[in-house]
């Protein structure tokens, strides 16, 4: 985090409590809609429940949220200067993770497999944001609603190689159990990296930082799901559908 945006802030205080508050929260809000999925999946909810309805208002409003998240971040650590090796560090990890969707996905549901989820959009986000760190806010946010209302004017036949379908461009319906293309998801990330900068010239991020305790028990409590989400992104579904499968056992 750029030392010229918390250098009031005690050491000990500088990680923004409310941030990790926030990826805790998205964080549970995924867990219970993977939850309603995998309840669909072993017949106790009625088909396209989960894709349907609220429930997609808010799988859309989850993916939002991380990828918004993200471009906060990405703008209060690398705002001031790219930190390349704690940024190659976190982006391989994601990378890796997202493999590691791919590979698992491919074997468990070849037919809807997940090639281009929100692991995958978070990698190629945080890529192609440090373009936008140097901006002007009201640019970085113009080019966000560009991202957002010019998909249908992009789609083409062009775009419709399966190595480019992660554009979200493509004239063909891409089937994956969670598919977060560039197009429009891309902009969740913009509109992050403009509010971190209007944030940060209005003081926001100082002020934050010094809000809440992160050495107390609730503090800890609530942001440790944010500070280890990716680990939790990958280790929750299995642990749901073990739980459900053994469910399913003991009372058939």
């Amino acid at each position: 985090m750029p030392e010229s945006v918390l250098s009031a802030v005690p050491p000990r205080s500088r990680r923004i409590l409310a941030l990790d508050i926030a990826r805790s929260a998205a964080f549970v809000a995924m867990a219970i809609y993977h939850f309603t999925f995998d309840l669909e999946l072993f017949g106790y909810l009625a088909p396209g429940t989960a894709v349907s309805g609220g429930w997609a208002i808010f799988a859309r409003m989850i993916a939002g949220s991380f990828l918004f998240l993200v471009g906060v971040s990405l703008y209060l650590a690398h705002g001031d200067r790219i930190r390349w090796r704690p940024f190659l560090s976190r982006l391989a990890m994601v990378a890796a993770a997202a493999a590691l969707i791919t590979v698992a996905t491919r074997y468990a549901m070849p037919d809807n497999y997940i090639f281009f989820g929100i692991l995958h959009a978070i990698t190629v986000a945080s890529l192609v944001g440090l373009l936008f760190l140097r901006l002007p806010a009201p640019l970085t946010l113009a080019v966000a609603a560009l991202v957002v209302f010019a998909k249908p004017y992009l789609q083409s036949g062009w775009f419709d190689a399966p190595f480019l379908a992660g554009l979200g461009l493509t004239t063909w319906p891409v089937r994956s159990a969670d598919f977060v293309p560039v197009f429009p998801w891309f902009a969740a990330t913009l509109a992050g990296i403009g509010t971190a900068k209007i944030g940060r010239a209005a003081g926001f991020w100082q002020w934050l930082a010094q809000w809440g305790d992160g050495n107390s028990r609730f503090g800890r409590i609530a942001a440790w799901p944010g500070r280890h989400s990716l680990l939790l992104y990958l280790v929750h579904q299995p642990v749901l559908i073990a739980l459900l499968w053994t469910f399913a056992k003991l009372s058939g």
